[in-house]
């Protein structure tokens, strides 16, 4: 039995259901679970690994519930500097297609380490491309090896431009190969149970880059092996065009026809609905993964996370791809989410002023449209864990598995913004975990990844950067 004591932390988060935040907190843990959450000084006095936290506030882990890892080899394409989704995509396509296995591996590993240094604990990969040998295991034998709560996607695009979808033919595969892949890596590697560090979704690409067959077989399977479902939806009005044009139905509409509205869904995105629509995500379950920066780098638009809340629709936070971000830092994402919901109050909405617009953005009528710090917080820890269908992570509290960070309060950036230290994390500039904490393990200690030494990986990660984008 391996155990696990954190002490004097300045702050403690807990995200419980009562939200406590204790002045000199900690936690006990055995064998990746919590046992005790409170004062330092009720807790065991010893453990096999003990961190002070003296002088640092501790959080619940991260959930990131949207990426695309393999992105880190293509961030910041000069071709795709400039462009929205459609135009962004076509200059990457080709170019992800050639990811060899040694190559998603390594992008992996960059991605998940720059996520963990963010305090993230918990990670959703989608990737749909298994061109040039990839496959779904590179990633997961990443996770693993890092130390990273993992649940990956066998994700797919099956409708190349000969059949009027978006990718080239070269970049798509064919439906029966998907299928058998699919049962294949769930079969092998999705563990349901509570605690699990590995599970499997099955999420086609997009509107735009598989088949409506694609869409209704993945989902019967899901259903049949009880695993989660995923996809992009309402990311763009080019999207909406898109399923306008073929299908004469907009995007939530035509996916319900094909039953992928349900509580074992969730979508990334999810930014041009109406409240109908909005509702319908109520109504079944279906979850949203929110990426503010992705949205604002591609100009994608706001999505409506505020409306979501109030109609009780999931909604996570995720980084999205590294080449559309350009980062993958989970933190980062947390505070452009309180920002960008408050840049969206100064903003008619396309359908004309909102009732008491003309009014100022602080008075107490409009006082429900503020996005707070704690409220952005538990977007990324609570929120999460509701969208990747979890009730074993996102709080710190006992029966949860201790996955926690620290961050070092006493620095230049948060001098001056201690009056509310859980606040700070996100209204001061975002800094790097002092400790990250996975299933009882230390994966980030000091603020260095402890659990591989990352400097030949940045090394081969950049050659085959560099490979790839001169491939094309």
């Amino acid at each position: 039995m391996a155990s696990l004591l954190l002490k004097n932390a300045d702050m403690l988060v807990t995200m419980d259901p009562d939200r406590r935040e204790l002045d000199g907190g900690g936690l006990y843990a055995e064998d990746g679970i919590i046992k005790q959450v409170g004062a330092s000084d009720t807790l065991p006095k010893s453990a096999d690994r003990v961190i002070d936290a003296s002088g640092q506030i501790v959080l619940p882990g991260f959930v990131n519930t949207h990426h695309h890892l393999n992105q880190t080899l293509t961030r910041n394409l000069p071709a795709a500097q400039n462009n929205n989704l459609f135009p962004w995509l076509q200059a990457h396509y080709r170019i992800w297609a050639k990811t060899g296995p040694e190559a998603s591996r390594t992008s992996a590993l960059i991605g998940l380490a720059e996520l963990v240094l963010s305090g993230c604990t918990t990670v959703f990969d989608h990737s749909y491309l298994f061109r040039s040998g990839n496959k779904v295991d590179y990633q997961i034998e990443a996770a693993s090896d890092l130390g990273v709560r993992f649940h990956a996607s066998r994700g797919s695009m099956s409708l190349g431009e000969s059949k009027g979808g978006l990718p080239p033919d070269e970049c798509v595969e064919l439906e029966d190969d998907i299928i058998a892949d699919s049962i294949r890596v769930v079969d092998r590697y999705h563990d349901a149970g509570r605690g699990s560090m590995t599970r499997i979704v099955l999420a086609p690409c997009s509107p735009f880059s598989v088949s409506e067959n694609l869409l209704k077989e993945t989902a019967v399977l899901a259903r049949d092996k009880n695993v989660m479902l995923h996809t992009h939806l309402c990311e763009t009005l080019d999207e909406e065009r898109y399923t306008l044009e073929r299908f004469g139905k907009r995007p939530v509409e035509w996916m319900e026809g094909l039953d992928w509205l349900g509580d074992d869904v969730w979508f990334a995105h999810a930014i041009h609905v109406d409240d109908e629509e909005i509702a319908k995500f109520a109504h079944s379950g279906c979850g949203a993964a929110h990426c503010p920066c992705s949205n604002m780098r591609l100009a994608s638009g706001i999505a409506p996370i505020k409306k979501y809340v109030k109609a009780g629709v999931k909604v996570g936070l995720g980084v999205d791809g590294s080449a559309s971000n350009d980062a993958s830092n989970i933190l980062l994402e947390a505070r452009q989410a309180m920002l960008l919901a408050r840049l969206q109050m100064a903003l008619l909405p396309p359908e004309g002023p909102r009732k008491h617009f003309l009014l100022s953005q602080s008075h107490p009528l409009r006082a429900d449209e503020w996005m707070t710090a704690r409220q952005a917080l538990e977007l990324a820890t609570l929120g999460g864990a509701s969208v990747l269908g979890r009730d074993d992570i996102g709080s710190l509290e006992e029966g949860k598995c201790a996955d926690f960070f620290t961050l070092d309060l006493n620095t230049i950036a948060y001098a001056g913004a201690l009056h509310d230290p859980v606040a700070a994390v996100l209204f001061c500039a975002p800094q790097n975990a002092r400790h990250t904490v996975i299933h009882g393990k230390i994966v980030v200690e000091d603020g260095e990844i402890s659990t591989m030494d990352m400097a030949p990986v940045i090394e081969a990660h950049n050659r085959y950067s560099r490979q790839l984008a001169d491939s094309v």
